[in-house]
């Protein structure tokens, strides 16, 4: 129990769920533009900092994808997903102090 009788919402940890990071993967490559931010997506890779399911939240994720023109960053949150305005040193602290809250 937490402070005041709380209970601590039930988390998973879902970097291992493929599906669910495919999925998300393909959401976010839907919001690319192309000619824009890719030319072609044969080599796009997608990397998670971290991907959680959490009691009624809902999904909280951090990715990026890249590609032959850029590296574009993604948070999902509940039901949306947002492009984000990140670099890669942002993408880690930020992996890395959510990853810390929820140990």
């Amino acid at each position: 129990m937490g402070l005041f009788g709380k209970k601590k919402p039930r988390e998973s940890n879902e970097i291992g769920n493929s599906e669910l990071k495919i999925k998300l993967a393909d959401a976010a490559l839907g919001l690319l533009a192309e000619g824009e931010d890719y030319t072609e997506l044969a080599n796009t890779k997608c990397e998670f900092g971290y991907l959680f399911d959490i009691e009624g939240h809902g999904i909280e994720a951090l990715f990026k994808l890249e590609t032959d023109k850029t590296t574009a960053y993604f948070a999902a949150q509940g039901d949306k997903l947002m492009r984000l305005n990140f670099n890669e040193e942002l993408f880690k602290s930020t992996t890395e102090s959510f990853l810390d809250m929820h140990k």
